[in-house]
């Protein structure tokens, strides 16, 4: 009876000992229940890679690290991990260490070759390398600006002391001045808005009256514009050019010599009567005024004009 409770106590023990165990395991993600294949890669430097970090492939959670130990005296690495899944490739299938993600730590990623003739089975050593990761892949990229960076800094520098030795105690004064300036500037122009606002304000009514004016003004134009628009322009241009054709008429007629006009202009015999004419009335003149008794008699009682008789002219000496 005794034997029978410790034959209990002990199977209860080993069965209390088996459970922690397998619950130890499950809690780290190992699964005692599942047949899960190991395979080892070498390294030279596993780049932050950790055990228990997840085995994919293809993205796919495969697997994970088992442990990771030195394998000789210089260094080197061996990697082992295993992996759950049935999927089959192939012993020539590389192993990477790639980055998951800036926050995340390195994955151990199978790129799978599909040979059914050289399948890899549990305890095969596979091929492994190294993934740069993507603040890797941006330090690469930036790397050949950065002597670029550097010049441009250089030259920064330099432009910043030139700016200092121009900022000098003088121009500092004179910029302090010139603010001085525009701020005495923008209180009188404030003055000015603020006295303008008042005169606007003191002759609004004036300023409405003429605005009417001016809207009355328009009103009167646009009256005057209708009514210039219903002039016969038409009839207008055709008594215009009328007048255009007669003035036309008239001086082809003066040119060609007809009427008194072309005469006067054209006809030399007319022009020669009127210049003796012209001569004999000069000569009546100037006789005229030498001998005015010849011409104009006076009589005061009646008596009869003496006829006319010629001065006697001395004979030339």
């Amino acid at each position: 009876m005794n034997r029978s409770r410790e034959i209990k106590s002990g199977i209860l023990a080993i069965a209390a000992i088996l459970l922690f165990i397998f619950g130890y395991n499950f809690l780290k993600g190992s699964n005692l229940l599942n047949s899960k294949r190991i395979y080892y890669v070498l390294y030279e430097n596993v780049d932050g890679l950790a055990p228990s970090a997840p085995v994919t492939i293809n993205g796919l959670q495969v697997g994970r690290v088992e442990q990771i130990n030195f394998a000789n005296d210089q260094g080197g690495l061996v990697v082992t991990f295993s992996v759950d899944s049935d999927f089959q490739f192939s012993k020539e299938s590389m192993v990477e260490i790639y980055s998951s993600g800036f926050i995340s730590g390195n994955n151990l990623g199978i790129k799978p070759k599909y040979d059914i003739n050289n399948i890899a089975v549990s305890g095969d050593t596979l091929t492994g390398t190294i993934t740069k990761g993507m603040l890797d892949g941006l330090m690469d990229t930036f790397s050949p600006l950065e002597g670029s960076i550097r010049l441009t800094l250089a030259r920064l520098d330099t432009v910043l002391y030139d700016i200092d030795d121009i900022l000098n105690d003088e121009t500092r004064n004179d910029l302090k001045s010139a603010i001085a300036s525009l701020d005495a500037t923008m209180a009188s122009v404030k003055g000015i808005t603020a006295n303008t606002k008042s005169l606007l304000a003191d002759n609004r009514e004036s300023l409405d009256r003429t605005i009417q004016n001016l809207d009355t003004t328009t009103a009167n134009f646009a009256r005057i514009s209708d009514s210039l628009a219903q002039i016969e322009t038409a009839k207008i241009a055709a008594d215009l050019q009328a007048v255009v054709d007669d003035f036309k008429q008239i001086t082809t007629r003066i040119e060609s010599g007809e009427g008194t006009v072309g005469k006067l202009l054209y006809d030399e015999a007319l022009y020669d009567n009127l210049a003796g004419a012209s001569k004999e009335l000069e000569e009546l003149l100037a006789d005229f005024k030498e001998n005015p008794k010849r011409y104009v008699h006076f009589s005061v009682f009646g008596k009869k004009a003496q006829p006319y008789e010629a001065e006697p002219q001395n004979p030339p000496e």
